[in-house]
């Protein structure tokens, strides 16, 4: 069994510096494709390496498979890592790269062989074989980078920002070419790593998001775990709700005047809005903010929700959509996000209209409230 699970997991690299990693708690189930995201410091690829054994754990268990391994050597957990870096041997051909390291295990020639085979043809390699790394492209390499960790037939796979050094449209690709990895090899678990929201959403069956700076030592390493539309449809606080989504979740500053179990009344600059949240723990007259996502924004003087005057800042046209960047009075630009021909100009009135089924409210200490619309998961 691959099931990967940490047990109050620290990392500390001297007695005098702060938590890396701070009480980290999570499970990855056999199969599962988890992907670590969050901003650069946050102790993703800390986290990581500790999986593979190539950092010691400060306190804490890890189990792979039911087995404590704090004290297992890299070789024998059963995992196989793929670098940022391709690391290949440039004397080497692609079929030698990817057998070496079953040659130092001291494997049978002939399973070396054979095992090299499938991986190829898996990750289209198969022509490539007798190629030196110099005549291959940026994915190619990569692709015989993860050819290498295949062959191994590792119950985990670790991935730590393999696309970094590609290109935009070798990213889109070498992405696709590892989701499929996983489909194909659906019993192993997978935990990549990265820096791009992008990424997380379409790759993971499961995101763990880290936190970072202070507030590691203050709420622990991971901020939330979950699927990738529940980040996104249910950011735990203002940290995720910020994180998770491009361009990020619009927060306007209020003060909550009333609460029930299924909405909650706030005061923003002189006018009430609706948000579906049961925020019945909060008390009236706290500050609180209404976070919406720009995506979630409908314009017109009439239609549901509450409709809020906006002016016009500026406009960046992207082809199939464009962002508008609004001046809500009192309030911090927001952003929202349109279809690509909308004709208008800088300097335009426009109203924006903010539904209650959309809006996320956060009190004083960036905590989400629990909303109370179903929303995909």
């Amino acid at each position: 069994m691959s099931r990967i699970e940490f047990k109050n997991i620290c990392k500390r690299y001297a007695p005098h510096l702060p938590m890396t990693i701070h009480n980290a708690n999570l499970t990855i189930e056999h199969g599962e494709f988890c992907v670590f995201v969050g901003p650069s410091g946050c102790g993703k690829s800390t986290l990581l390496r500790m999986v593979a054994g190539l950092e010691d754990i400060s306190s804490g268990d890890l189990l792979i498979g039911d087995q404590r391994v704090n004290d297992l050597p890299p070789a024998k957990r059963g995992v196989a890592m793929v670098f940022q870096s391709y690391a290949l041997y440039p004397h080497m051909t692609v079929g030698e790269n990817m057998a070496f390291g079953l040659r130092v295990l001291g494997s049978d020639k002939a399973e070396i062989d054979r095992k090299v085979k499938e991986a190829a043809e898996i990750l289209q390699l198969t022509p490539l074989l007798d190629r030196l790394p110099k005549a291959l492209s940026g994915g190619q390499r990569q692709r015989v980078a993860i050819g290498r960790a295949i062959v191994k037939q590792p119950k985990v796979f670790l991935f730590d920002e393999p696309l970094s050094n590609l290109d935009a449209a070798l990213r889109v690709q070498t992405r696709l070419e590892i989701a499929k990895l996983h489909k194909d090899m659906g019993s192993a678990s997978m935990i990549y790593v990265t820096h791009d929201q992008v990424e997380a959403m379409t790759l993971a069956n499961k995101i763990v998001l880290l936190h970072t700076g202070a507030l590691i030592q203050e709420r622990g390493s991971v901020a939330q775990v979950g699927s990738p539309m529940n980040l996104y449809h249910r950011p735990a606080s203002l940290f995720v709700a910020e994180f998770i989504g491009s361009p990020k979740m619009n927060l306007l500053q209020g003060t909550l005047r009333s609460a029930e179990a299924q909405h909650a009344s706030v005061d923003v600059g002189g006018q009430t809005l609706t948000v579906s949240v049961d925020a019945r723990h909060l008390k009236a007259g706290e500050s609180v903010q209404v976070g919406i996502r720009p995506e979630h924004i409908p314009l017109g003087t009439a239609g549901e929700g509450t409709g809020v005057a906006a002016q016009l800042q500026h406009i960046e046209r992207l082809g199939d959509s464009s962002l508008l960047y609004v001046q809500i009075s009192g309030q911090p630009i927001a952003t929202v996000k349109v279809e690509g021909s909308a004709a208008m100009a800088a300097g335009s009135a426009l109203t924006l209209r903010l539904l209650p089924d959309q809006l996320h409210l956060f009190d004083s200490q960036g905590i989400a409230c629990h909303r109370t619309v179903e929303l995909p998961e």
